[in-house]
């Protein structure tokens, strides 16, 4: 239905875009051109290749054998098993069901003795002689029912699940021995209290945690799909209750226990499920063809197309009589595709603009086809729904009229006329009159039949009854759509003369990638990449040829960086001055939140797990330099603020400075810290009223005099260190071996192309417009002093503090020494590009300091250094980022 509906998907073979035909006759094969690339103007034409002609009726082999006995279906193989997201939820669901059982062990000690106790007193009340009968029925029936099963399945040729099933019970077993040895080795004495006992009769041998038969049984019957046979379910359910439920009264197990061994077996099977895929049950083109003649058509071949953003698969199908039909097959797997992305869009969007998805196959079709008939009814120009009908249990199909056409997306951009647009302009707005929504106003549902006319396709994903925000999201999202193409003059000025300026007006708020389409948003970043590369690259040239001066350049580069969705906002305040301007809030939940307590749950754990209180033997600290260790850390903020701000020209609030390095504390936790120090200090110049590229610029300078400090500081404490009498070898040491790594990796880079271009591309993004910009800086000796004071003082800060403490903890060790270690270790510790450093900067430094100090010194002193500068910072930066969000500096 999008138009591309005649390809013949053969294999290796070549798609290109032709107009349909209504009629099944043979025709001769045509070319169009390619499509090209969204927004690329110039790109010329492809080579236009032959399409292969629409299916031809097969004729009867004989006058009394009736037609559609011989169908031609052309159409790819489809794959053999299927990956469902709904075995990959269910697994994880089990997981966490394995988990939630290990801790309710752990804390409900109380509850999970007093069940074991309640039922071992009331066991003895059942008669011996039953329970003998239980457990010798079970224990036979438990095995004897699965087994009858599997000789069913391989009778009616479905080896394939129970060659499943089969593996499913082997891993089951083989989870359920590692839990086994895991609780008798390692677990906690209430978990293993929990899940095991001493067995009746008076035995020395606990109880196994997992039942070892058990498990893998289940895993077996769920693996085999006994879910979708009700007599089979029932029957091997009742006989696993009967097994446990006996075990349970022998005293050879626990309620805990049980559902651990449920839990295991259900989860190794999905999880087998998933990753091995389950057999495909799609119906085929030749089950379509059968459908079809069940519903009154005369089906006499059919032609795959490629699939619609609607996940349903499409046939071109013709006819003995009647004009040709664009099917649609909806099925369970196409139905399951694309859950985890519809579920984040789901969570993290208000539910006013994201459409929910149905929940079974019966919801899907009716939704589809009402939305087919609300279209219609409207008067928008769309396919006609003729028929639907279900093709067996787990498909349906929407036969449509076929409407001859070429897609959006297959026109060059010559070929998109106003008239076209107008035509489309008109149907959305047919649509919004009587509330109803498209929702996938992209390139390959807007359907071209001629060089005047458009129609809508793929509406199943459209809304009935829609809001305002629904339909304004449309109307942004075609904006954005032609605008992609032809450029946002025309995309504006042909749907203000169709929908008229305020209606137009109305969607400027929504004009944000959020709201778009995944394909847009796509789109978009792919075309703002491409005018930035382009318009750095004539700038370069520019400035090289002497044209333009590297000011100019820049601002070349800044006005080609801006999106498309802000040139689609200047385009549309033209025509309506007096559009809102803020941005509507589609989004419930946004990422960065996310970000904010995933970090602060890891910093909370890594706090828990790495400072631990008895390594920093706070007995032994000396609190005074405790006191002087804290204060050079806070020095540190007031040093960074002044090294940024001294190689920016413009002025820059100095305690806001302060508080935007502060925040980059909070930003370690989610990124190595050079990596986010860029990005936090490049962001604040950006909001300070800096333009991007002076920005960048700025921050460039900065990180180059700070590798240069870095350095000629090195040199110079090595070289004191060198010459003091009582010189320290260890330092010596770390000196040689930080040179010794910096030239290895610098031969490494230099070595491997991909990496050498990699890294220069990065450096020379980084520091372009270094120089003019200290050039500018020469202007004002203070600004100077002022950068190059501050990277001085947060080096000799972070020494001071390390320096502190380990005289907190009795060291003895010169500061030049301690400032060699310093530059060099954190240096090779930062190079592993973890969070933060968390790890490799501590062993770095500890490995360092034991050269030169005890390790029972060395150790409790650079946990309390990374205490003072990394973690407690932490809740300090993170409101002083929210505190700079809130007022618009970040």
């Amino acid at each position: 239905m999008t138009g591309t509906a005649d390809v013949n998907v053969d294999k290796g073979s070549d798609e290109s875009a032709t107009d349909r035909s209504a009629v099944p006759e043979p025709e001769p094969p045509t070319v169009s051109p390619q499509p090209r690339a969204p927004g690329n103007q110039d790109a010329p034409e492809a080579v236009p290749e032959p399409r292969p002609p629409h299916p031809q009726p097969v004729p009867p082999q004989s006058a009394d054998e009736p037609p559609g006995e011989h169908l031609a279906v052309d159409e790819p193989l489809l794959a053999a098993r299927a990956h469902r997201p709904s075995d990959l939820i269910r697994f994880l669901a089990g997981v966490l069901g394995i988990i939630a059982v290990f801790v309710l062990a752990q804390i409900a000690v109380s509850t999970t003795s007093g069940i074991e106790t309640d039922i071992s007193a009331n066991a003895h009340k059942i008669p011996g002689v039953l329970s003998t009968i239980m457990a010798l029925v079970s224990s036979i029936a438990v095995l004897a029912v699965p087994l009858a099963f599997a000789v069913e399945r391989l009778i009616k040729r479905d080896g394939l699940r129970v060659a499943d099933g089969v593996l499913a019970s082997v891993l089951a077993y083989g989870v359920s021995l590692g839990i086994d040895w895991w609780v008798a080795a390692g677990a906690p004495p209430a978990v293993r209290d929990a899940l095991t006992q001493l067995p009746p009769g008076g035995g020395q041998t606990l109880t196994d945690p997992v039942h070892g038969y058990l498990a893998p049984v289940i895993a077996y019957m769920t693996a085999v799909g006994m879910s979708s046979r009700p007599r089979w379910r029932v029957a091997l359910w009742v006989v696993v209750i009967l097994s446990g439920v006996t075990e349970l009264i022998s005293g050879y197990t626990t309620p805990l226990s049980l559902l651990l061994t449920v839990l295991i077996g259900w989860s190794v099977a999905y999880g087998t499920l998933y990753a091995i895929g389950s057999p495909n049950i799609r119906p085929t083109g030749k089950h379509l063809m059968t459908g079809l003649r069940k519903v009154g058509f005369t089906p006499s071949g059919a032609h795959r197309a490629p699939d619609a953003p609607g996940e349903t698969r499409r046939y071109l199908v013709a006819q003995y009589e009647g004009p040709l039909l664009d099917v649609h097959i909806i099925d369970r797997e196409q139905q399951a595709a694309g859950f985890f992305y519809r579920a984040w869009r789901r969570i993290r969007l208000r539910s006013v603009a994201v459409r929910r998805s149905p929940q079974s196959l019966r919801q899907a079709l009716e939704q589809e086809a009402l939305i087919a008939y609300a279209a219609a009814a409207s008067g928008a120009r769309a396919p006609q729904l003729v028929a639907t009908s279900e093709l067996g249990p787990d498909a349906a199909i929407l036969v449509y009229e076929n409407v001859a056409g070429r897609t959006l997306d297959e026109l060059a951009d010559d070929e998109i006329t106003d008239d076209v647009m107008a035509s489309l302009w008109e149907s959305v707005a047919a649509l919004h009159e009587r509330r109803i929504a498209h929702r996938r106003l992209t390139g390959e549902s807007l359907l071209v039949v001629d060089e005047k006319t458009g129609c809508l396709v793929n509406l199943s994903g459209g809304d009935i009854a829609a809001g305002d925000l629904t339909l304004r999201i449309d109307v942004a999202q075609l904006l954005t759509t032609f605008a992609l193409r032809i450029g946002p003059e025309r995309s504006v000025d042909v749907a203000n003369r169709v929908l008229g300026a305020d209606r137009v007006a109305g969607s400027l708020p929504l004009l944000q990638p959020v709201g778009l389409s995944r394909s847009t948003r796509i789109d978009l970043q792919r075309m703002s990449k491409e005018r930035k590369a382009e318009a750095r690259a004539l700038a370069l040239e520019q400035v090289a040829a002497g044209e333009r001066t590297q000011q100019q350049a820049e601002e070349d580069i800044a006005a080609a960086g801006e999106d498309l969705l802000s040139r689609i906002r200047g385009q549309i305040l033209e025509i309506a001055p007096e559009a809102p301007m803020a941005p509507a809030k589609l989004e419930r939940l946004k990422p960065k939140s996310l970000i904010m307590v995933i970090a602060l749950s890891f910093a909370a754990y890594l706090a828990l797990t790495t400072v631990q209180p008895a390594q920093l033997k706070l007995s032994q600290l000396n609190w005074g330099w405790a006191a002087v260790a804290l204060a050079a850390a806070a020095t540190t903020y007031g040093a960074a603020a002044m090294s940024l701000t001294g190689f920016v020209p413009e002025r820059l609030p100095f305690v806001r400075t302060v508080a935007a390095q502060l925040a980059g504390s909070f930003v370690k936790l989610v990124a190595p810290a050079a990596i986010g120090g860029i990005a936090l200090n490049t962001r604040y110049l950006q909001k300070a009223g800096i333009r991007s590229g002076q920005a960048v610029a700025s921050v460039g300078a900065s990180q180059l005099a700070g590798l240069g400090g870095h350095l000629l500081l090195l040199f110079c404490f090595g070289l004191i260190t060198g010459t003091q009498t009582n010189g320290d070898l260890g330092a010596s040491r770390a000196v040689i071996i930080g040179v010794l790594s910096a030239a290895v990796l610098a031969l490494v880079v230099a070595a491997v192309a991909p990496l050498r271009r990699f890294v220069v591309t990065r450096v020379r993004s980084l520091f372009f417009g270094v120089v003019p910009r200290m050039l500018d800086l020469m202007q004002t000796p203070t600004k100077l002093v002022t950068g190059f004071g501050g990277i001085l003082l947060l080096t000799l800060s972070f020494t001071a503090c390390l320096y502190a403490s380990v005289r907190a903890f009795g060291g003895d060790m010169s500061y030049s020494a301690v400032a060699v270690v310093f530059l060099t270790a954190n240096a090779a510790g930062s190079a592993i590009p973890t969070p933060g450093g968390i790890g490799p900067v501590e062993i770095a430094l500890i490995g360092a300091l034991t050269v030169g100090v005890p390790a029972s010194a060395a150790a409790p002193a650079v946990f309390l250094y990374r205490l003072l500068t990394f973690w407690l910072p932490v809740l300090p930066g993170w409101v002083a980022y929210n505190v700079l969000q809130r007022r618009g500096a970040l």
